[in-house]
């Protein structure tokens, strides 16, 4: 059997064993030993399996995900996300889905300091859903609104699929994390724009609030301090260069601590719970890390990737829709997967077929950091798209009053957003670089 052929039959494997519901880190792991084994030796299995968990595990700049994630727990369990959404519905509540609009400001400031959507998801649709729900909100909205913002935790930095994606294309996460942060922000105007233009289309779905006090306005407002000094310090240091992202990662742990310590709502428990979680998902990661380690070298040896990049070259079509049948791909990969583990997987055998396509005149390390903005831009799309969706599991999981089908049809006028914002990165690498110019060059 040639490569490729044990090359399509591994993916094939991995994605029947997804299929089965089979932990996306063995569905990987398994067809990548069989296949690394079919094409050398017992012997070579075994060398390779015993020093890739130890080449993996020991990188230091893996720290990262960790104590980003850390931050994100202490966030959450310090109550810093209640003040966030208090603080943007004490200022907007008051117009026609106005809380809508509120929770996807909450939901992008505290994607600032997390890095999850599932856990900004959670997070935000804990505190803005009872809210919401006793204002006569409708659920189709509600959830819709939830779920979307949710997506908000990966797209503006820190995100843990674009430290992974640094990682593996050996790129720079200050650099990265810079690239996204204006169309992070176009995504969060984007969703409050589009709630607006579905609370006037369908007025009945959402009720405003009663307008606060000003005064009240203010207290809200000044409840948010605490998070905003952690991402001054934290973002400003790493893009002055003060110190690199994984200490600014440190940084922001201790400044969440310390701020939930502060407001006296971090107990013991709180911070049990937060090195527990942070811990599991963690844990979840670097499983996922292994099994994609093992397919993606059996796929190395397949010589898939150099063929791939070889074939893509000499294709007879502009570059951009070669660039654009790759999002596309990874919108459908996203029906079956999550976002990181379509990261682990795909740029392996992805990015040398980009790098290698002359693209608006960009340099490698320009191309590789629009590329990269590109790819998280559309793998969030497969965390609100069904059939999948996980960010609407993680919702309705919350929200159990309103049906799945309803949290869905929420969600469609927000995936016209998305697609657009794509384009509009697509056809304007200035919107993600511009920002890298700026800062670093």
């Amino acid at each position: 059997m040639s490569g490729t052929t044990i090359g399509i039959v591994m993916f094939s494997a991995m994605l029947v064993l997804m299929a089965l519901r089979v932990p996306i880190a063995a569905a990987m792991f398994i067809p990548g030993a069989i296949g690394y084994w079919a094409m050398t030796s017992d012997l070579a299995l075994l060398n390779t399996l015993k020093g890739s968990a130890v080449a993996r595990l020991t990188v230091y700049d893996l720290s990262v995900i960790p104590l980003f994630l850390l931050m994100g727990q202490f966030a959450t369990q310090g109550g810093l996300s209640r003040d966030l959404f208090r603080a943007a519905a004490a200022f907007i509540g008051h117009i026609r889905g106005g809380l809508g609009m509120a929770a996807v400001m909450a939901a992008a400031a505290f994607g600032a300091v997390c890095g999850s959507s599932v856990a900004t998801s959670a997070t935000i649709a804990q505190v803005a859903y009872p809210e919401m729900k006793a204002h006569g909100y409708a659920g189709r909205l509600s959830t819709g609104v939830l779920a979307t913002s949710g997506s908000l935790g990966i797209l503006i930095p820190p995100s843990v699929p674009l430290v992974v994606y640094a990682i593996l294309t050996e790129q720079n996460i200050a650099k990265l994390f810079a690239a996204a942060f204006v169309p992070g922000m176009i995504a969060a105007l984007g969703y409050i724009v589009v709630t607006a233009i579905y609370c006037r289309v369908r007025p009945d779905l959402a009720q405003p609030a009663e307008p606060l006090p000003w005064r009240e306005r203010w207290k809200a407002l000044a409840g948010v301090w605490p998070i905003a000094t952690v991402f001054v310090v934290v973002f400003g240091g790493i893009y002055l260069g003060v110190f690199t992202p994984t200490e600014g990662a440190a940084v922001g742990a201790l400044g969440t601590f310390v701020a939930g310590l502060v407001k006296r709502e971090l107990t013991l428990q709180g911070i049990r719970n937060a090195f527990l979680g942070m811990a599991e998902t963690s844990a979840m990661v670097f499983m996922i890390f292994l099994g994609a380690d093992m397919m993606n070298a059996s796929l190395a040896l397949t010589q898939m990737p150099a063929n791939l990049a070889q074939w893509v070259a000499g294709l007879d079509i502009a570059p951009l829709v070669v660039v654009a049948c790759v999002l596309v791909f990874y919108v459908i990969l996203g029906c079956v997967m999550d976002e990181l583990s379509m990261v682990l997987l795909t740029i392996p055998v992805l990015f040398p077929a980009i790098m290698g396509l002359e693209l608006w005149n960009l340099d490698l390390q320009e191309k590789a950091i629009w590329f990269g903005v590109l790819v998280l831009m559309v793998v969030q799309i497969g965390l609100i798209a069904p059939p999948v969706g996980l960010n609407v599991y993680v919702v309705n999981s919350i929200c159990k009053d309103v049906p799945m089908v309803e949290t869905y049809k929420g969600v469609l006028p927000f995936l016209l957003s998305d697609v657009l914002r794509v384009a509009m990165l697509l056809f304007v690498p200035a919107l993600s670089l511009g920002a890298v110019w700026w800062l670093f060059d």
